[in-house]
């Protein structure tokens, strides 16, 4: 590691910590999200096969009410409105017909949902489509100073300009490094993302079909 650093130019060894601190913030985000999604997993497939097992309205929503995960809270959220609906609440976020009331707000925290997931994606798409040129600059800012270094000494041989440059173009190298595990897990997590969000919408249709089905009682 000591070997990275014993570079020339103060501003490429910068370069090449500041691609370490940002490769590291990369492992750290997609081992935590790997984590979170594993656990999460087990709580949304316990719960989803819970609730379509309920035998009545009154169990499923008892099955919502001790639930855990994504799908859970869309369900507990689906019964608070419910429960404000049939406790006639007169203001605007209550104004139309129950059904419609009822997408609104489970819309609302899906996107809640959505947001929350979202959460460190942004992270690794910047460090995707930046590190690489974070690591072009050292390269161009070490190549810039070996030439001037070489220009000092008035020595041009291949030996003298291979290893510094060799070193600037180190830079390159682990900025691609850096750039593509963050890339890979950016277009991961995307993916996963998309489909966890078109299963939830799909819950969501089922809950308002089974609420108008039993009149719109919690």
């Amino acid at each position: 590691m000591s070997s990275l650093f014993s570079v020339g130019s103060p501003i490429v060894a910068a370069t090449l910590l500041l691609l370490i601190i940002l490769s590291i913030a990369t492992w750290s985000i997609a081992f935590f999200k790997v984590w979170k999604q594993v656990q999460a997993g087990k709580s949304n497939r316990a719960f989803i096969q819970a609730f379509w097992d309920a035998r009545d309205w009154q169990s499923a929503a008892a099955v919502v009410k001790n639930g855990v995960g994504d799908f859970a809270q869309l369900g507990q959220a689906g019964f608070a409105e419910l429960k404000s609906l049939n406790d006639n609440q007169q203001d605007l976020k209550h104004i139309g017909a129950p059904q419609d009331v009822l997408e609104r707000a489970l819309r609302q925290h899906l996107e809640n949902i959505q947001r929350h997931h979202e959460r460190g994606l942004a992270e690794l798409a910047t460090i995707g489509s930046t590190a690489p040129f974070v690591g072009l600059f050292g390269t161009v800012w070490g190549i810039m100073h070996a030439l001037q270094d070489i220009g000092k000494t008035g020595a041009a041989s291949l030996d003298v300009v291979a290893g510094p440059i060799g070193e600037a173009l180190i830079a390159t190298a682990i900025g691609i490094a850096t750039a593509l595990p963050a890339v890979l897990a950016y277009n991961l997590f995307l993916r996963r993302l998309r489909v966890h969000v078109t299963e939830l919408e799909n819950f969501a249709h089922d809950f308002i079909r089974l609420a108008a089905k039993h009149d719109f009682k919690a």
